[in-house]
């Protein structure tokens, strides 16, 4: 008999602790559970609403630990959104430290994956056709992420009780989203106007219209991710979702909502003090005299260290042990005051899924390729800039937008002890009469801006586009990756090889490489003679 553990809520909708499940190898059913669980078939639609906003916020690895584990370790770095100062964190010199990856994945299939497979499964069985559709917009969301870090992963048969669970093909799993979107945007068309789940919806409070934004949105996403590999499919899907409707507003925004209990996790890790602005950010953010420059950072506590007027302060990425420790802190920048604890002024903002700037920056992208976005590919780019600076928490005046956006301003170097030089030569104004080339480098570097901090997704479009210009780390312990390549996937987790070991082979097989930091994914196929040096 399965059984669900009963959890009380401190706020409506969220469940405070994991839903106990056992590992996605294991036979669900061997499971003892105390006596304040619940059996399954007595789970009651609101119970299942509960299950679905913590999917949706653990999905997201939205439990600090979590997210430190599977994002500021790794993807963070990696987009070069942050460098890390803490001794013994290996990983920004691109030393893949098993136990962390191994977390990260288990704590996706240990907690998030099972909660969103019970309500899937429930709303299937008893026909609630609506949160049913909006669980596997939901579903979309979060295997994108895991497969853009592994490649294949466990996906068609998660849950399916044996002791082997197959993983799938990337190609197939993409194939698979686009289909559970199609289905789900049908159902989700026929129901306009209604709730499903009400506030246990931590993204949209139930909002149907909104879901079918941000599903054709994902949609739009996920297009662009393939273009190197499938151009037919991807201008297909892409002007799908462009004649269906996209995101066009930040009130549409896709935020999962943050309380006291349930916490953005910047706002907790930002006190370990691990990590500090990196150097692209500085070169981008000061050449650019970008307003953001202050909502996304701190000034150094010990203010201009390299004399250059400006109190925001990088550092390169790849230090040795040997150059890092605490005291780096207070030379270069922590994250803005809005993702601090709240005794240090944070606000605890919401976790942003999806923004209507990201989809402007998208339909600019396909625009350039001649695909129909509704508009110029300089018209849209210009509006994801105006999307990104008039955000609730940037909020910049619109002549200052206007001048940002008529810039010829370009990256400077950030003056420090490395020599390093400005990241790029780009301006903010678009070049209308440059190459393509170079104009997607401008709309990605954007872009890059405008997602900050999800990392996640910029390390993703740094793999695919190699934009951002990112600068070469330090220095490298990674055997299969110099100081100039490009970090390109998370390897098979040690725990399932332990577990699943013959799976993994048969993933390696999937893969078309060997399981190592250097394979590419498929979607990663951008000819390499294409990419920018670094």
């Amino acid at each position: 008999m399965k059984k669900i553990p009963h959890f009380r809520s401190a706020i409506v909708g969220l469940l405070l602790m994991p839903l106990l499940v056992a590992g996605c190898t294991d036979d669900f059913s061997a499971l003892n559970t105390p006596d304040n669980e619940i059996v399954a078939s007595n789970i009651d639609a609101n119970l299942v609403g509960q299950a679905f906003a913590q999917s949706q916020y653990r999905g997201m690895y939205g439990l600090n630990w979590q997210f430190q584990i599977s994002t500021s370790l790794f993807a963070d770095l990696y987009a070069q959104y942050f460098a890390t100062t803490a001794v013994n964190f290996d990983s920004d010199q691109y030393v893949e430290v098993g136990r962390w990856i191994d977390l990260a994945w288990t704590s996706f299939y240990g907690d998030a994956a099972p909660q969103l497979k019970l309500v899937r499964d429930f709303t299937a069985e008893n026909e609630m056709n609506v949160e049913n559709a909006i669980a596997n917009v939901w579903r979309v969301q979060l295997y994108h992420r895991i497969t853009d870090y592994w490649g294949p992963i466990i996906y068609s048969e998660f849950g399916n009780g044996e002791k082997v669970v197959p993983y799938d093909a990337q190609e197939a799993v993409y194939n698979d989203f686009f289909t559970r979107l199609d289905e789900a945007i049908q159902v989700l068309e026929s129901n306009r106007g209604e709730q499903p789940f009400g506030s246990n919806d931590l993204v949209y409070g139930g909002n149907v219209d909104q879901w079918i934004q941000f599903a054709n949105s994902l949609r739009l996403r996920l297009a662009m991710r393939i273009r190197y590999v499938d151009p037919g499919k991807a201008q297909a899907e892409a002007e799908k979702a462009i004649n269906a409707g996209v995101i066009e507003s930040n009130a549409d925004n896709a935020m999962i909502l943050t309380t006291a209990n349930n916490r953005h996790p910047y706002a907790t890790i930002t006190d370990w003090g691990e990590f500090r602005m990196s150097s692209a950010m500085e070169s981008v953010l000061e050449g650019y005299d970008d307003p953001r420059v202050g909502t996304y950072f701190s000034q150094a506590v010990d203010g201009d260290r390299d004399g250059d007027g400006s109190p925001y302060e990088g550092m390169r990425n790849g230090l040795p042990r040997t150059d890092k420790g605490s005291e780096l802190n207070t030379d270069y920048s922590d994250m803005g005051t809005n993702w601090l604890n709240a005794n240090r002024g944070g606000i605890n903002p919401p976790i942003r899924v999806m923004g209507a700037a990201e989809v402007y920056f998208l339909r600019a992208e396909g625009a350039l390729l001649g695909w129909q976005m509704g508009g110029t590919a300089e018209q849209l780019y210009n509006e994801g800039i105006r999307m990104s600076m008039t955000e609730e928490r940037i909020g910049a005046p619109s002549d200052a937008v206007d001048a940002y956006i008529a810039s010829t301003n370009t990256p400077v170097s950030p003056d420090d002890e490395w020599g390093t030089a400005p990241l790029s030569d780009i301006p903010v104004a678009f070049e209308s009469g440059a190459s393509q080339e170079r104009q997607l480098e401008q709309i990605i570097t954007q872009k890059w801006l405008a997602l900050y901090p999800d990392a996640w997704e910029a390390f993703a479009e740094y793999r695919r586009t190699g934009y951002p210009r990112l600068y070469p780390i330090i220095e490298s312990q990674n055997t299969k990756l110099a100081e100039g390549d490009i970090f390109r996937r998370m390897t098979f987790v040690s725990s399932e090889y332990d577990t699943n070991g013959d799976a993994v082979q048969e993933a390696t097989n999937l893969l078309g490489g060997e399981d190592a930091n250097d394979t590419r994914l498929w979607w990663d196929a951008k000819p390499l003679s294409e990419f920018p040096p670094r």
